[in-house]
This record gives structure tokens, C-alpha cells and sequence, in this order.
């Protein structure tokens, strides 16, 4: 027999705001393993003691902002509303049944000009890291990082042409040394110190965010991004180390030194890292091995023009320090330059008259040139990390844990 509903809506019943909160809702996980009191004073000297209307608690301010992250609530007046309505937002924000949630000016205001300008993001970030490291789910053995772009909210039609500096790279001094060693021990001269003027290149500018880079990668969308480099610890996924760049920043320039302040910053003991084919570069698999790490880095197929030899069809003799040619030429070492690349050139007498020069190369003086990068023993030890068991099991463990991650902020977080 089909009855009418009755009507409930305005009958008392006694509840408690802990009974109504599943002991298996994801914020009962994250309050029973992050205590986020550490925030209070993390931000004391940003308010004044003695003055003023009392403030909203700034560790509540912080977790209205991690809810809004955490379940990709983009808009604050949109997160208040479904903070009023959601016993579970309010049971981890501290706030009863009926307690007024804090207006959205006052979340948005506190965020762009309290704490705009201080470090305090990423000490709260840190905070939680080495939380997590106590509880036993970050070990700090093996690290994935990769990069992701983010949309930047600006039209990629409307920018300028400016002419900006190029900042060197950070192991420049580490280079030019290994240039004169290398230099020296095949009896050259070493390079003049480095006295040229900075750098500069053309940029696209937007006029809407200067902060945002133009993006221009093979089979990305074109226009303004940003760049998301994010590392994530390889035991249970926890991100360590998050940094944002413009989206024309390679992902190897900021690697190495992102590493090292995890390693200073939380005393990781790094055994092994899993890296995407952007990261493959002579610099930093010279940098792991410096630092000791075991490095399994995706292969880079390199560019090649049709009709020519690959770079593989010139074997390496490093007893002799010699490339052979096709045609059975020895290709000699010639120069070092400043870049760290060894020129290696062939003789223009056997090239011009050899069947295979049009194959080889297409120069005006008949010299085929070769180059090998002063630290390319050491990319090529890492490369074959790869084709090892334990290299294969690193890697598929990378898909897994900060693909993983990027996919989860995407599609759960509000980061596409």
C-alpha cells in the first residue's frame, strides 16, 4: 500500500555533531594523522596583539582554504555556502550546528593581503610533510617527480614582445671546470673566463598575467601556462615538494636544486629517482651520480632528419676516444667547446670522395662533426638503468604515484 511521506522536517531529534560524521570520511583520516594547531603560531607575528576586533582563527582560515583545495571548490563564497550545509566540513572545522561559518571576504581578504608576500604556504606545506614523515607514510628512499601545465586565465592572442634576460643555469661553474679538465687532458688550452654580457631572448608577455609563460610543446595546447613541478614520495604517494614556474621553463631546470632542498629540508636519504624523458639531460645524470642516486630517466627520442644516419650508426670507442663512421672512417676528437661538447670531425679528403656522403651529411667543406657531452658517461650509465629488472620495477612504479597525483588534481581538486 502506497502512504504518504510525513512530514519531518521540524521535529527535534538529539543528535551530536561526531554521530553524524562516518568514521571512515576521508577528512576523520587526514584530522587523525595532521595536527594543524602548528599554524596558530606559524602566523602570530602577522596580527597585532594588543588592537583591533578579534580575528578569525587563522587555523581555521587554513583549513576553510584546504577544503576548498582538497574537494575543488574553486569559488569562497561557493565554499561557505557548502560549508554551512556539510556536518563534516564543520565537524573538522571545529564549528557546531549552529555556529556562523566566516564570511567569504574575510577568507579571501586574509589570503591576498595577510599572507601574500610570506613564506608561510609553503612552511605549512613542509609542516605537513615532516607530519607525515613521523606517522611513517613519507620515507624519502625513492621520489618521482614530473611537471604538469596549468591553464593560465589569460588570452593567448593578447600579449607583447619583450626582450627579457635568460638566467644561466645553475651549474654553469660546475660545467666550465669539467670543460677545462677535459680541455687539459687533451692538452688545450683552457676557455677564457666568461665575461659575455647576459643573455636575452624574446618573450611573449600577457598583457592579463605577467607572471604566466607561453607554451609552445609538441602535442600540448598553445598559450599561457603555468607549470606544476611536483614531486611525490614513492612509498604511499604523499607529495614532498610542489613548485610552480611559468609554462616556458624546461622541467630539468629547476630539478636539481628542488631535490636538494628536500633533502636538506627533511633529511631525505634519496636511494633512487623515476624521471619523465624531459628530464633527460648529461646535467642531471651527472648530478645524480654526484649526489649518489640511482636514476631510472624515460627514454628521449631525439630529432632526425630522413634519408641520414642516426647518431647510433657512429660507434663510441672510448679506449681510443674516437667515433667510427659507416664507412669505416675514424672520426677524431678536434675541440672542446664552451657548451661541455666535445667536437669530434672527420677528414674532408675521405668524406667528399665516399658514397655514403649524402647520407652522412650535406656541409659545404665535406666534414661530418660529431658532438659528445663532457658528462655523456654519465648519462649513458644512467640510461642503462633502464633496461635493468630493478630499473623496469622503479619506472612502472612512476605511473602509479605522480601520474597518479597530477590525475587525482585534475579530476578531483579543480586543478585542470
Amino acid at each position: 500500500m502506497l502512504k504518504e511521506p510525513g512530514a519531518h522536517q521540524h521535529a527535534l531529534e538529539m543528535v551530536t555533531l561526531e554521530s553524524l560524521v562516518p568514521s571512515d570520511h576521508l577528512l576523520r583520516q587526514i584530522d587523525a594523522c595532521i595536527d594543524f594547531e602548528f599554524i596558530r603560531n606559524k602566523v602570530k607575528h602577522l596580527y597585532c596583539i594588543d588592537n583591533g576586533r578579534p580575528a578569525t582563527d587563522p587555523v581555521v582560515l587554513f583549513k576553510l582554504l584546504f577544503i576548498g583545495y582538497l574537494y575543488g571548490i574553486r569559488s569562497e563564497r561557493q565554499l561557505v555556502k557548502e560549508v554551512e550545509v556539510n556536518v563534516a566540513y564543520r565537524w573538522f572545522l571545529g564549528f557546531s550546528l549552529t555556529d556562523r561559518i566566516p564570511d567569504a571576504s574575510t577568507i579571501s581578504q586574509n589570503r591576498r593581503w595577510r599572507f601574500v608576500g610570506t613564506p608561510i604556504y609553503q612552511e605549512i606545506f613542509d609542516q605537513i610533510v615532516e607530519q607525515a614523515q613521523s606517522s611513517g607514510l613519507v620515507t624519502g628512499r625513492v621520489l618521482y617527480t614530473d611537471s604538469t601545465h596549468l591553464k593560465a586565465s589569460a588570452n593567448k592572442n593578447k600579449f607583447d614582445v619583450k626582450e627579457v634576460e635568460v638566467a644561466p643555469q645553475a651549474y654553469l661553474d660546475a660545467l666550465d671546470a669539467a670543460v677545462d679538465a677535459d680541455r687539459e687532458s687533451h692538452g688545450k688550452r683552457p676557455l677564457k673566463v666568461r665575461n659575455e654580457p647576459p643573455k636575452t631572448k624574446q618573450n611573449k608577455v600577457s598583457r592579463t598575467d605577467k607572471d604566466a609563460g607561453y607554451m609552445v610543446r609538441d602535442g600540448k595546447p598553445k598559450g599561457f601556462f603555468y607549470l606544476d613541478h611536483r614531486t611525490v614520495d614513492g612509498a604511499h604517494g604523499i607529495i614532498t615538494d610542489s613548485y610552480a614556474t611559468p609554462g616556458n621553463v624546461h622541467d630539468s631546470r629547476p630539478y636539481l636544486e628542488r631535490l636538494d632542498r628536500q633533502r636538506q629540508r627533511f633529511g631525505f636519504e634519496v636511494a633512487a629517482v623515476g624521471l619523465d624523458a624531459g628530464y633527460s639531460s648529461a646535467a642531471i645524470c651527472q648530478g645524480l651520480e654526484e649526489r649518489d642516486i640511482y636514476g631510472v630517466i624515460r627514454y628521449r627520442r631525439l630529432n632526425h632528419k630522413p634519408g641520414y644516419f642516426y647518431k647510433r650508426d657512429f660507434p663510441y670507442d672510448a679506449e681510443t676516444d674516437h667515433y667510427l663512421c659507416p664507412g669505416e672512417q675514424r672520426i677524431s676528437y678536434n675541440t672542446t667547446n664552451r657548451e661541455g661538447y666535445r667536437e669530434y670531425k672527420s677528414d674532408p679528403d675521405i668524406c667528399k670522395n665516399c658514397p655514403l656522403l649524402t647520407q652522412c651529411t650535406r656541409s659545404a667543406n665535406h666534414v661530418k662533426v660529431i658532438t659528445r657531452h663532457v658528462w655523456q658517461d654519465a648519462k649513458e650509465r644512467i640510461d642503462a638503468h633502464r633496461k635493468t629488472a630493478a630499473g623496469k620495477k622503479l619506472y612502472a612504479r612512476r605511473k602509479e604515484t605522480v601520474e597518479r597525483s597530477f590525475a587525482d588534481g585534475k579530476q578531483l581538486h579543480g586543478l585542470r
